[in-house]
């Protein structure tokens, strides 16, 4: 989210947060060298899983509801929308709790990291980013929200 544009979007830190989680849960190697290695720095699957639905209540209502505050259009939040939805139905099934081996072994697992692949690549696209770059720690997120 280096060359993100801030604070061109409203509620940009809000936008920051549900980028990140996608990021996030749309990437298979950083689950794997991150996530299930234990990695500090980095949270797991249910830190990522807040950072989406905590602030926006994306787990109650649509992305539509935001358009123009955090998303940028309907195609946007359409794809969050998805995302959203295929990553609360696995958390819901193995529990907050679960050890992230739970969600990565879910039969359910791949289609949400492609519908947060489909998210997090239109969302990065649309902020001038590259959707490819490995995805940053939460210090860095929280310095990035915080200086602006």
């Amino acid at each position: 989210m280096g060359g993100m544009p801030l604070n061109d979007m409203p509620w940009w830190r809000w936008r920051s947060n549900v980028r990140s989680a996608l990021h996030m849960l749309s990437d298979p190697a950083f689950q794997r060298d991150c996530w299930l290695a234990g990695r500090p720095g980095y949270g797991d699957v249910t830190d990522a899983v807040y950072r989406l639905v905590e602030d926006t209540w994306l787990d109650n209502w649509s992305a539509e509801k935001y358009v123009g505050t955090i998303f940028r259009d309907s195609g946007e939040a359409a794809l969050v929308d998805v995302a959203v939805l295929r990553v609360l139905r696995i958390m819901h099934q193995v529990g907050a709790d679960a050890p992230v081996s739970a969600f990565l072994e879910h039969h359910g697992w791949p289609e949400a990291i492609r519908a947060a692949r489909e998210a997090h690549v239109r969302l990065a696209a649309n902020d001038g980013d590259d959707p490819d770059t490995p995805p940053a720690s939460l210090d860095a997120l929280g310095a990035m929200t915080r200086a602006a």
